[in-house]
C-alpha cells in the first residue's frame, strides 16, 4: 500500500514538471515572437554580386566599420560573376545605395564582406535587396600582383626593353645624375609641395584665370579670319623690316653718331646753353605776363596789315591816307562866339588864335606844308583811297614825285 502511494506521488510530480516545462517553452516562443514583432520582423537577406570572391565562404563575417552584423549564407559562382547571399541583423540600418567590399585584413587572416557607408539618414536597404557588381569591389590577389610584376620584369629584361642595354644605361645615368644631389632633390620636392599648397589656396584665382583664358581662346576662335588677317599683316611688316634691315642698321648707326655729336656739343657748350635757357625762361615769363596784349595784337594785326596793303598806292609807290588834321587843334575853352569861326565848311567851332591865317582865309589856297603834304583838288578825290568816313574840308596827300612817281 505504501509503495502504491509513493508511485502515485511520483507520477503526479512528473506530470506537474512536464506541464511547467511546456508552459516555459510556450512563454519563450511568445516572447521571441513579440520581440521579433517589436524589433522589425527578423533578419534581412541581402544579395551582392562580385567579380570574384576568393576567400569568401559560407559563415564568413559581414561587417560594418569592422563590427560583425551578419554572416555569409552562400557563395554561388556564375558565368561572369559570383553571387553572395548574406544575412544581416534586422536592427542594423544600412543606406539604400550601400556598397559591398571584400576586405583582406592580412595574408593569413580570413576575409570578410564590408558594407559601406554607415547609415546617416534617408532610405534604407530593404530585406531581399541586391547590390549590383558596379557597387562591389575585391582586393588584388597576390598571384595577380606577382603576375603583373613578372610581366613588368619581362618587359624590362634582356628580352624586352633592355635587349640593347637601354634600361641598364638609363639606370646608370640616373645613378650618376642623382649621386650627391639628394639634398637639392629634397629641397625641390619640398618647394614643389609648397607650390602645390599655394595653388590649392589660390584655386579660385587659378580657376578664374583659366576661365578667362578659355574665354580669350574662344574669342580668338570666333574671330579666326581677323586673327589670320592680322597675322598676315604682321608677317608682311616683319618681312619689310627684314628686307630693310641694312637701311635700319645704317640709320641707327647714324643716329648713334648724331647723339654722340649732340652730347659733345652740350658738354662743350653747357654754360652757354644754360645761359640761353635762362634767358629763354625770362622771355617766356614776359610772354606769359603779356599774354593779354599778345592776344589783342594777334587779333588786330590782320586788320592792320590789310589796311596797310590798302593804303599802298602802286602808281606813286606811296602809302596814302586820310585824316582830319583839324581835330588836333584845341577848341575854345570859354565857348565865346567872337573867338570862334567855322573853317572850310566844318561844323566844329575852332579857336581862331590856333588856326593859320591862310587856312582861315581860303581853304583852297593853302600852301604846301613843311612836311610835304599838299591840298588836293576836288577832281582828284575819286582817285584817292577810300576812307571809312566822309571827307570834310580840304584833302591832303603827299606830293607826287618827279616823273609821276
Amino acid at each position: 500500500m505504501t509503495h502504491a502511494l509513493e508511485d502515485l506521488g511520483a507520477r503526479a510530480r512528473r506530470r506537474t514538471l512536464f506541464r511547467l516545462l511546456a508552459l516555459g517553452v510556450v512563454a519563450a516562443l511568445l516572447v521571441t515572437a513579440a520581440w521579433s514583432i517589436f524589433t522589425g520582423g527578423g533578419d534581412k537577406k541581402i544579395t551582392a554580386y562580385f567579380a570574384a570572391a576568393v576567400g569568401i565562404y559560407p559563415a564568413s563575417d559581414v561587417r560594418v566599420l569592422g563590427v560583425t552584423v551578419g554572416t555569409v549564407d552562400a557563395v554561388e559562382p556564375q558565368p561572369e560573376r559570383v553571387k553572395v547571399t548574406m544575412t544581416v541583423d534586422g536592427d542594423v540600418e544600412l543606406p539604400a545605395e550601400a556598397s559591398a567590399i571584400v576586405v583582406t585584413p592580412s595574408l593569413v587572416a580570413d576575409r570578410y564582406v564590408q558594407l559601406t557607408p554607415v547609415y546617416s539618414g534617408g532610405e534604407q536597404l530593404a530585406d531581399g535587396a541586391e547590390i549590383p557588381q558596379a557597387r562591389t569591389a575585391t582586393p588584388v590577389e597576390v598571384d595577380q600582383l606577382m603576375s603583373s610584376l613578372n610581366d613588368l620584369a619581362t618587359a624590362l629584361g634582356p628580352n624586352g626593353a633592355n635587349a640593347d642595354g637601354a634600361v641598364t644605361e638609363l639606370l646608370n645615368q640616373g645613378a650618376k645624375t642623382l649621386d650627391g644631389n639628394g639634398k637639392p632633390m629634397g629641397e625641390a620636392i619640398k618647394q614643389l609641395g609648397e607650390f602645390a599648397r599655394t595653388l590649392s589656396g589660390s584655386k579660385d584665382q587659378l580657376f578664374g584665370t583659366v576661365d578667362n583664358i578659355s574665354k580669350f581662346t574662344s574669342m580668338l576662335a570666333a574671330n579666326d579670319d581677323q586673327v589670320n588677317q592680322a597675322s598676315q599683316q604682321l608677317t608682311s611688316i616683319t618681312k619689310v623690316l627684314a628686307d630693310q634691315r641694312q637701311e635700319f642698321s645704317g640709320a641707327l648707326n647714324e643716329l648713334t653718331q648724331a647723339l654722340g655729336t649732340v652730347q659733345g656739343f652740350i658738354r662743350d657748350n653747357r654754360d652757354k646753353v644754360k645761359s640761353n635757357v635762362d634767358k629763354l625762361a625770362g622771355i617766356a615769363k614776359i610772354l606769359a605776363d603779356q599774354k593779354g596784349s599778345l592776344s589783342e595784337a594777334m587779333d588786330t594785326a590782320p586788320n592792320a596789315l590789310t589796311s596797310l596793303l590798302g593804303a599802298y598806292n602802286p602808281q606813286s609807290k606811296t602809302l596814302d591816307g586820310r585824316g582830319n588834321l583839324l581835330e588836333y587843334y584845341p577848341k575854345p575853352g570859354g565857348g565865346s562866339a567872337a573867338a570862334t569861326v567855322s573853317v572850310c565848311g566844318m561844323n566844329d567851332k575852332l579857336d581862331v588864335a590856333a588856326l593859320p591865317a591862310a587856312l582861315i582865309n581860303d581853304c583852297a589856297s593853302v600852301k604846301p606844308r613843311s612836311d610835304g603834304l599838299v591840298a588836293q583838288p576836288e577832281s582828284a578825290a575819286d582817285s584817292l583811297p577810300v576812307m571809312p568816313l566822309p571827307t570834310v574840308g580840304a584833302v591832303y596827300s603827299s606830293a607826287p614825285k618827279e616823273g609821276g612817281h
